[in-house]
């Protein structure tokens, strides 16, 4: 029977260890976005040398299990001379797993933009770069921003792999409690209620950017026009 006053008890303790999955979500998603955007630039570049060694780390990353990334930068590289506490590995290793996926997100927005908006950029000599900043990006960023959103809360759901590598998070949390009070089902209970409260925070915010980008954007579509 689920015992209200031991959920009540170790409640602090999970509640504490959902703040680190929320840390390593949300500082992962947010390299996720900056390097995905990179990785997207680089593979639309006219260079070979850039865009062939970027669309095969996409490849790669995308074919291997997160796992095995983070059980590589944890264990590995130390034998390399590069150590990085628990957390940052795994914040690092979300970033980049995810950015391979956003890269492809980006890729889809930027080719979505018509040839007649890059005609239009030239025409008032803007720089590529420029170009990007003012008339392609801001028009790509709305049908992008559901999809970006998410891998923010598959993100939060891939957390609990940072056990793995000794990050306490809410499932270590809840097993070491398990395993001092032989008793699983209010820890992992209430684990899946913070993991359900956090999705559906990060959806209901994902949705008011959606709506506030997609205004500008259609701004910046008509500006462009």
């Amino acid at each position: 029977m689920f015992n209200w006053t031991y959920a009540l008890k170790v409640f602090p303790l999970l509640a504490q260890a959902a703040v680190v999955a929320v840390e390593a979500a949300v500082a992962g998603f947010l390299l996720a976005l900056v390097l995905g955007l990179a990785f997207a630039l680089a593979r639309r570049s006219s260079w070979r040398i850039i865009a062939w060694p970027v669309t095969v780390f996409i490849s790669f990353v995308r074919s291997t299990p997160l796992l095995v990334q983070l059980y590589f930068l944890y264990f590995v590289l130390p034998e390399y001379g590069i150590a990085l506490s628990a957390l940052t590995t795994g914040i690092f290793a979300l970033g980049v797993h995810y950015a391979c996926y956003t890269a492809e997100v980006y890729r889809a927005g930027l080719e979505s933009i018509g040839k007649g908006q890059w005609d239009a950029a030239v025409s008032l000599n803007l720089s590529r770069w420029n170009a990007y900043r003012y008339v392609i990006i801001p028009q790509a960023l709305p049908p992008i921003v559901a999809p970006l959103g998410n891998y923010l809360i598959a993100m939060f759901k891939e957390t609990p792999l940072l056990s793995a590598i000794t990050v306490m998070e809410l499932m270590m949390t809840a097993k070491i409690i398990g395993s001092e009070s032989f008793r699983y089902l209010e820890p992992i209970t209430i684990i899946g209620v913070l993991f359900l409260a956090m999705s559906v925070i990060s959806a209901m915010i994902i949705r008011a950017i959606e709506a506030r980008i997609g205004k500008r954007g259609l701004q910046a579509y008509v500006i462009a026009r």
